[in-house]
């Protein structure tokens, strides 16, 4: 098992409630990463970190405990079949969460590219870091520079990923990396089952988002004529 030191253990110990200490120490005893470096983006329910592990760079994720909005978590949960009975519990909705999010990655990169999940345990998840020397960026940071073919691929992605029984239900500029001119989804958490109750709505949203993003660059198209050629 790796040693904690000190300096360590009290710059963690400023960041993270003792639960996700020790469930950050298990993971690192177990050999999935070896430290935390730097908080690379602080979302609204989640930190994203860059670890080190054999000479390159992984994300973990963490949900915080005390913070995240687990009503909201609740709300979009309860509607996947996949947890239906979930108990309205605080811990038990963020840590279904984040079994969500490794389940709906293991499950996207079978048709499309996402990050690939290594392992999660409680309020954190650690998965494959898309990008060279760093993360790759967003499309709202690095506009792809064919348009048409990108946003073509990124219809093609929720095509794929809806035949494969899902639907992101988050999807953005936001939440696409543009990874050497191809498009990476990320943020699964909120991906759902095509047989949720919300699921048309979901749907709608997410090609609404991504062709309201790509007419600022010329791509003109209709929302609902691309909805049903998703659904086909």
């Amino acid at each position: 098992m790796p040693r904690i030191s000190k300096e360590e253990w009290k710059v963690y110990k400023n960041v993270f409630d003792k639960f996700t200490i020790h469930t950050l120490f298990k993971l690192i005893s177990q050999g999935h990463f070896d430290g935390l470096h730097g908080p690379h983006k602080i979302g609204k329910e989640s930190n994203i970190y860059l670890a080190e592990k054999d000479k390159r760079f992984v994300i973990v994720k963490i949900y915080r405990l005390e913070t995240c909005n687990f009503n909201k978590m609740y709300s979009y949960i309860r509607s996947d079949p996949r947890y239906i009975g979930l108990q309205k519990k605080r811990r038990k909705i963020i840590f279904a969460w984040v079994q969500r999010e490794y389940r709906n990655l293991l499950k996207a990169r079978e048709v499309i590219n996402v990050p690939t999940p290594y392992v999660f345990l409680n309020n954190v998840l650690v998965m494959e870091m898309i990008g060279d020397s760093g993360p790759a960026l967003m499309i709202k940071d690095h506009v792809p520079s064919n348009t048409k073919l990108f946003f073509n691929l990124t219809i093609d992605s929720i095509r794929r990923l809806y035949k494969a029984g899902l639907i992101h239900a988050d999807l953005s500029e936001f939440n696409i990396l543009n990874y050497h001119e191809k498009p990476y989804f990320i943020d699964f958490s909120q991906g759902t089952s095509v047989n949720d109750s919300w699921a048309e709505e979901l749907l709608k949203r997410d090609i609404g988002n991504v062709c309201r993003f790509f007419a600022k660059w010329g791509i003109k198209k209709d929302p609902d004529k691309l909805i049903k050629d998703v659904v086909v």
